[in-house]
């Protein structure tokens, strides 16, 4: 295209800003300092005028020589001031002055490339209909010549401005002042909107116009601050970095198109928003430059990329770039205890204490507490504080005097105890003034965050930390994030009702109000409580819901070792008795902050209560004794429970556990031998009172072995008849099939080359894809053979393509499943009783089981089968639900194990529970009921 006339001098810059449609901002070449900027006007012509923003009386008193209002564009004014934007914004151009006038104004001509080719931006505008060619005023010059030929051009084709149909859009109607700035946030919140950015005031706070929209918005971008200016006066006096940090912001977003990801509204009514440029997240270069910092009020709005941010803004502090120049780390604090196996460990929960802090028994067995990383639990409010004041008398209890603590520890509770947690080390707050050292950590329990769900619900806050505090939770931000939904939804804390006091009486060690107390629990019979405190293996603190009261409750009948007692101002401390901590530790895993069930039976002087307590029905007596924790009492001949605590101490006696470890038997003379050979054997736990010489009951005939190992079941063929693997022959088992399916890859067998036979033991395909060994026990026909996986016990028919010679290394080495059936108790012939008996059986085995061989019968063990996590006796509890019922045999040794069973199956039969529905069907004439006799 033509050059003008004269042969100015031509520069080159690149394009800040555009006006209008036909005057820009031109960035010049840095020399040392900010870049020289100079507004141009395109010389020739002329651009519709914009609309502008007016400046409404600002406030009272605002004469009306200051005051003006808005102004609407002229037509196409919009669509000519984009079209040069999309054209030149960010890009290098050429430029020439064409002339200067005497206010200072530059007109001149600029050049860019096009498809490779120099072209005229004015001439471009004018053929496309969106300027006038000014031809008053102006000296004549072959430029302007071909200007008129353009714009007749553009008139006959009716292109821009010069069309003659109406066009609705040629006028856009610009919402200067959106209304309601956080109604409009809430409707367009977690979307996208396009926008052009059209001022931008410091490095994190924009004004851009929605396009299509055309509202225009004052932005702050979510999650970081940066650098502002302060006004002194009339001058406005930038921050260390303000002015190279909005500069950075400026040359990046100045006009260009972005989206903005509404995420909400600051206290000053502006619009909180991600900024996304097609070249990414501007927030996130800020921070890797250091020209801002993360805030956590706003970080926890940011919906996209949260970790990007922090993770930038550690990437500065750690370069010490800008802003962090200064910037010093706080030290890491090492934790003091000899327990925490590492940063990152597992356990299971057996304590919450209040709602911050957990005790875990981690995979070693040690103890370990561990606190919620930048969570407070709930405080005293006013209310609460006076009421806890006009009672000085009483002792302050937290968990039921703090709103919501309550509350906050139940969640806890019910969610965790006996329930396995990863926990991810964040920082250590070391020992200071009266509190000791705090071990700071993510817990969270199946990708569940506890403290996040605890701060969702309302039942604690966050820490509120300081900029350069980085001992925080790695999950910070969704800490942050749960408080705010908690707040906009009024959750816990955060509500405004009234909260409600727990008011609990405490009765434990009052003797008086125990007294009292003692008829009422004594008539309720089996009461729910939740264990609060374990003092011992035998004493505890209970919370009775029901009565919404505390007490001290003692198991009756046994006597177990004292646990030792730590050291205060009123007592001295006091050792622990052999196996007292112990037995305090069984008992605390097994039932503290458990619901259990209690029985009153008296009240010792005290004010302690003196019962029973069942835990998933269990004697917990009954389980300490058998552990070899307590001795049975004299007086425990008296109670009803007295054949199970007999039993129990002689199969700790006979197993030489704890207590009993260095018991011996009493020799028994010649004499009394022979007599006790016509002698029929007495079940333990009768009404004998003859005593030995250790002063304990009549040592009666016991041969039983009980030596249980862990087990894991399998395949369950029946309600009594399943295949099991032994857990310690796991690894072994383990390394072998990798070794097996590695030397299968390694040499694939060729499909069909192996011939079938029953009872041959061969590599079989399963439905996973992964071979294991099998044995055939039937050729069903030449393409399918039923296969017995000899390891796990289940059966399978498989297409004969999908069988392999086994190698001998693998036959030799014997099977992990074998075969077991329940001893001593029988099933109902009827299928729909013996389906469900199956059924509670597999709910009963999911997890891992104690096994115990009680006799052989036909090649076939006959075992016991307890529960690893409530030491329940599966076959017990069977013949307890009226699912199957005793076979009575005649061995000496099983005499304890045959009297249970009889009293359980008694009390299925009073209650006639399922089979026993319609009375005992053993009787001659209910053989129509399917019994069978043995």
């Amino acid at each position: 295209m033509a050059q003008p006339q004269s042969t100015p001098q031509v520069h080159r810059g690149i394009i800040k800003m555009v006006l209008s449609g036909d005057m820009v901002v031109i960035r010049g070449q840095p020399r040392g300092g900010p870049p020289p900027e100079r507004t141009l006007a395109l010389s020739y012509i002329t651009a519709p005028k914009l609309g502008r923003m007016g400046r409404g009386g600002g406030g009272e008193g605002a004469s009306a020589e200051t005051s003006t209002s808005d102004t609407k564009d002229e037509p196409f004014a919009w669509h000519s001031r984009e079209f040069l934007r999309k054209l030149l914004i960010g890009k290098e151009v050429q430029f020439a002055i064409d002339h200067k006038t005497s206010s200072g104004r530059e007109y001149g001509i600029i050049w860019t490339n096009k498809d490779g080719e120099k072209v005229n931006v004015a001439e471009l505008m004018v053929i496309e209909g969106l300027v006038e060619v000014r031809q008053s005023n102006v000296r004549p010059s072959e430029e302007l010549t071909k200007l008129i030929q353009l714009e007749s051009d553009a008139k006959v084709n009716g292109k821009g401005k010069w069309t003659k149909a109406h066009s609705n859009d040629a006028v856009r109607k610009v919402n200067w002042s959106v209304d309601n700035v956080r109604q409009y946030a809430d409707k367009y919140h977690g979307k996208q909107l396009e926008a052009v950015i059209e001022h931008v005031r410091d490095a994190c706070t924009v004004r851009a116009i929605v396009i299509p929209s055309f509202d225009v918005l004052t932005v702050a971008m979510t999650g970081i601050k940066s650098p502002s200016f302060k006004r002194d006066g009339d001058k406005e006096v930038p921050e260390p970095f303000a002015e190279q940090a909005k500069f950075f912001t400026d040359s990046r977003l100045l006009q260009r198109d972005v989206k903005l990801l509404i995420e909400g509204v600051s206290s000053q009514n502006i619009v909180l928003a991600t900024i996304i440029h097609p070249a990414g997240n501007i927030a996130e270069l800020l921070l890797q430059e250091g020209f801002a910092w993360c805030v956590d009020w706003s970080m926890s709005m940011v919906t996209k990329d949260r970790d990007k941010l922090r993770a930038a803004e550690k990437q500065a502090k750690a370069n010490k770039l800008r802003y962090w120049k200064d910037y010093q780390p706080k030290p890491q604090v090492t934790s003091s205890s000899a327990s925490l196996p590492s940063n990152n460990f597992s356990g299971k929960v057996v304590e919450v204490v209040n709602s911050d802090a957990v005790v875990l028994k981690t995979d070693k067995g040690q103890y370990q507490k561990v606190f919620f990383s930048s969570f407070r639990p709930p405080r005293k409010t006013e209310d609460s504080s006076e009421q806890q004041q006009g009672s000085k008398s009483e002792r302050p209890r937290p968990l039921y005097d703090v709103p919501f603590m309550f509350e906050a520890r139940e969640f806890l509770r019910k969610k965790l105890i006996g329930k396995r947690v990863s926990v991810a080390v964040d920082y250590v707050k070391p020992a200071q003034d009266q509190f000791p050292e705090r071990i700071c950590c993510t817990v969270t329990r199946e990708g569940v965050n506890i403290a996040e769900a605890l701060v969702s619900k309302g039942l604690g806050t966050c820490v509120k930390h300081g900029r350069n505090d980085d001992q925080r939770s790695s999950h910070y931000d969704d800490l942050l994030s749960a408080e705010n939904r908690a707040i906009k939804n009024k959750k816990g804390v955060h509500g405004k009702k009234e909260t409600s006091m727990h008011r609990v009486a405490d009765i434990s060690g009052d003797p008086s109000k125990a007294r009292q107390f003692l008829p009422f629990l004594q008539r309720a019979g089996r009461t729910t409580a939740l264990v609060e405190f374990v003092a011992s293996g035998s004493r505890m603190k209970l919370y009775l819901p029901k009565d919404t009261c505390l007490i001290n409750f003692i198991l009756a009948g046994v006597s177990c070792p004292r646990a030792g007692t730590n050291s205060d101002k009123q007592r001295q401390q006091q050792p622990a008795e052999p196996y007292g901590q112990e037995a305090m530790n069984f008992t605390k895993e097994l039932i503290l902050q458990r619901e259990v069930d209690v029985e009153v039976e008296n009240c010792d002087k005290g004010g302690n209560f003196i019962g029973w307590m069942f835990v998933d029905g269990r004697n917990l007596a009954v389980s300490l004794v058998e552990e070899g924790y307590c001795k049975v009492l004299g007086q425990a001949e008296r109670s009803q429970y007295s054949r199970q605590l007999y039993g129990a101490e002689e199969t700790a006696r006979a197993g030489r556990k704890r207590t009993w470890e260095g018991y011996t038997e009493p020799v028994v003379k010649e004499e009394d031998e022979e007599e006790e050979e016509g002698l029929e054997v007495e079940p333990a736990g009768g009404d004998s009172k003859a005593t030995d010489n250790n002063g304990g009951n009549k040592v009666q005939p016991a041969d039983r072995k009980v030596d249980y190992r862990k087990v894991i079941v399998t395949e369950i063929e029946s309600g009594t008849h399943f295949w099991a693997q032994d857990v310690d022959k796991g690894p072994q088992f383990e390394t072998m099939m990798k070794q097996l399916r590695s030397d299968f890859e390694a040499t694939p067998p060729l499909a069909g080359s192996f011939n079938p036979r029953k009872g041959s033991l061969c590599a079989a395909k399963f439905t996973d894809g992964l071979w294991y060994r099998g044995l055939i026990e039937k050729v069903v026909s030449p393409k399918e053979v039923q296969v017995l996986f000899v390891d796990f016990g289940n059966r399978l028919s498989v297409s004969s393509d999908k069988l392999a010679l086994l190698p001998p290394n693998y036959t030799s080495q014997p099977s992990l499943a074998k075969e077991y059936h329940l001893a001593c108790i029988q099933l109902h012939s009827d299928d729909e009783w013996a389906q469900e008996a199956m059924s509670v059986f597999q709910n009963e085995v999911d997890q891992t089981t104690l096994l115990n061989v009680e006799y052989k019968l036909q090649g076939m063990d006959y075992v016991t089968l307890k529960s690893a996590q409530s030491d329940q006796d599966i076959g017990e509890k069977l013949v307890e639900d009226g699912l199957a019922s005793v076979t009575r045999r005649k061995d000496r040794k099983l005499q304890s194990l045959i009297t249970r069973y009889i009293e359980a199956e008694d009390r299925a039969r009073k209650s006639h529970v399922n089979i026993w529905r319609y009375g005992d069907f053993r009787e001659d004439n209910a053989i129509e009921f399917g019994y069978k006799r043995q």
